[in-house]
């Protein structure tokens, strides 16, 4: 496999060498910045023709560089949009990054290289206003078309107080309503042909079959699905924004509620990173506890999916299954940290507390109940035939075209490709389990639901081992950075209570770097891409969720069905809004 040094010299050998720069991340992954002129060739070439081929535009967004201090080895920049590719086999990342300046603040866009570049590049021009020429529609999608400025620019504000009180007016209210129409035209639709007239259908943004608060505008023939155009952004809450105001150890309740059915494993993307930029080793029993944590909330999440999916195709008693199931999960949970759904129980360099006296019990009683359950699940609703009938060959796509559109998770696996993070590099200590990788083999409805009802059995196996393998030892770092210090370090004279209060108030100071970490979440690949200064603030924090790129999606897998196969279509796919929006 080519190293870093090697795939630097074949971009200097294909294109203009002396508009190359290289630049050294603490996270390691190949750093290049190139011209606005040289963007789409170099992608071809990454995407195409590089030895190792970057299959999969896994993120792209931009950075607003005019206030930071801290930029040696870079080119100068006002503004930088950056391309972070993945390959899958071998799974090695690379990061390409364009310099510019507000007055000439816009790149050429790339929906044909990547499609599922769209809504990326339509999420930059809404939080930085950089534009992207070749855009089929450049337009917002996470503010209103109303909203006034670029919400991730530096001189934006941050905080609701730092405006005065909001005022709803009859032409405000007319405005915004006159905003909230739908063009088709704009879309690029046709209202009628010469033999049809099409009708255009509302589902959402107030609707159980939406999973929140997501609007899909459906083209219909009849009852057939002409075309979709899905509108995210009514859960938008502007988590970057916040990440750039809280110390790094105050923002880690945030992350909980990001997919905020994942609980505790949206910390661990974020945690790594800073321990790896850090030099933070993090504790064996640490490691195992927070590995344990993680898959009781991908059991819950999953079991969430489950009913909900079968109540869209018509069954109603799964759901109640699911939330008794849940709940016993979460009483663990609960047990363990001290809250349910949000715990923020992870730690700078390990966890807020040890593990309580008695946990081996409870982890041990919820094995033995709740595998024969999995299995009754498997044939009271897999097996049942009206949701066959309304699963399999619905919402259908392969390995290819989930690659090219970002898919990640259960809904990559669901296609037969191999692709498990957690196998294929490990991170905080999978390495030391025994599972298995459920795959699928149509990437269809029916595909999406069995892997996950497998993934479930996986996770209590993990478990399992975590329960009869958890190590002794501390639970968190003897290191200076991990906050809040422990208590034998706090009171001995008045530098050390000097030392745990500014820990705990500020928190760490880390130093100027960029780095990024992925990890599988519950519902595909997580990561957060930090950007210090040189603070005990992020300059940048970016999150790359997997729920965004599945509902892109949409219109690809759903043109020529019927709306009760749309319906099927959104349960499977498994998405939160507050994973979509952030």
């Amino acid at each position: 496999m080519l190293d870093k040094a090697d795939i630097e010299q074949q971009l200097r050998e294909r294109f203009d060498a002396d508009k190359l720069v290289f630049q050294s991340t603490a996270d390691g992954i190949p750093t290049v910045w190139v011209g606005r002129d040289q963007l789409r060739d170099v992608l071809r070439f990454l995407k195409d023709d590089a030895p190792i081929r970057y299959r999969m535009l896994y993120d792209l967004h931009g950075i607003d560089e005019r206030a930071r201090r801290h930029r040696e080895g870079q080119p100068d920049a006002e503004f930088t949009v950056f391309y972070h590719l993945l390959s899958l086999q071998p799974v090695v990342e690379f990061r390409i990054k364009v310099a510019l300046f507000e007055n000439a603040l816009s790149v050429p866009s790339i929906c044909d290289i990547w499609p599922n570049a769209n809504w990326y590049e339509r999420e930059v021009w809404d939080m930085f206003g950089v534009k992207f020429d070749g855009h089929p529609n450049l337009r917002r999608i996470m503010m209103p078309e109303t909203w006034v400025g670029h919400p991730l620019r530096k001189d934006h504000l941050a905080r609701a107080t730092e405006i005065g009180p909001y005022e709803l007016t009859q032409k405000r209210q007319a405005e915004e309503e006159a905003a909230l129409e739908f063009k088709p035209e704009e879309w690029g639709m046709e209202r009628q042909t010469e033999d049809a007239e099409f009708m255009f259908l509302n589902l959402g943004p107030n609707h159980p079959s939406a999973h929140g608060v997501f609007r899909v505008v459906c083209q219909l023939d009849g009852e057939e699905l002409i075309d979709c155009v899905p509108e995210v952004g009514y859960h938008h809450r502007g988590a970057e924004k916040m990440g750039e105001r809280q110390t790094w150890h105050t923002y880690i309740p945030y992350t909980d509620r990001i997919d905020y059915l994942g609980g505790v494993m949206n910390e661990l993307p974020y945690l790594q990173n800073l321990e790896k930029v850090l030099g933070i080793e993090v504790p064996p029993r640490a490691k195992v506890a927070r590995i344990m944590l993680s898959e009781f909330f991908r059991i819950m999440s999953h079991l969430l999916f489950l009913g909900t999916y079968v109540q869209d195709i018509g069954g109603m008693s799964p759901v109640f299954w699911m939330f008794t199931d849940r709940q016993k999960a979460y009483d663990v949970v609960e047990a363990v940290t001290g809250f349910r759904m949000h715990p923020a129980f992870f730690r700078i360099g390990g966890m807020a507390m040890d593990l309580p006296n008695g946990w081996e019990r409870l982890v041990a009683d919820f094995i033995d109940w709740f595998l024969p359950r999995v299995h009754e699940y498997d044939k009271a609703w897999l097996d049942n035939n009206v949701l066959r009938e309304r699963s399999v060959d619905i919402g259908a796509y392969n390995e290819h075209e989930a690659i090219e559109w970002g898919i990640t998770g259960p809904g990559l696996r669901a296609t037969g490709c191999d692709f498990d993070l957690r196998k294929a590099r490990p991170y905080g200590g999978y390495d030391q389990f025994e599972f298995d990788v459920p795959l699928g083999t149509k990437g269809d409805c029916m595909d999406r639901a069995k892997v996950r009802l497998e993934e479930m059995r996986q996770s209590c196996r993990i478990i399992k081992q975590c329960m009869d393998n958890m190590p002794g030892g501390p639970y968190k770092a003897d290191h200076p950075l991990t906050t809040p210090p422990t208590k034998d370090r706090t009171m001995h004279d008045i530098e050390t209570l000097i030392a745990h209060f500014l820990s705990v108030t500020w928190g760490p100071v880390v130093p100027a770097m960029e780095s990024s970490e992925i990890i599988e979440a519950t519902k595909g690949l997580t990561s957060y891409y930090l950007i210090s200064d040189h603070n005990t603030t992020s300059y940048r924090t970016r999150i790359r969720t997997p729920s965004f790129m599945h509902l892109q999606q949409i219109p690809f897998i759903s043109r020529g069905g019927m709306i009760p196969d749309l319906i099927a279509i959104l349960g499977s796919i498994d998405f939160v809004m507050a994973d979509v929006d952030r």
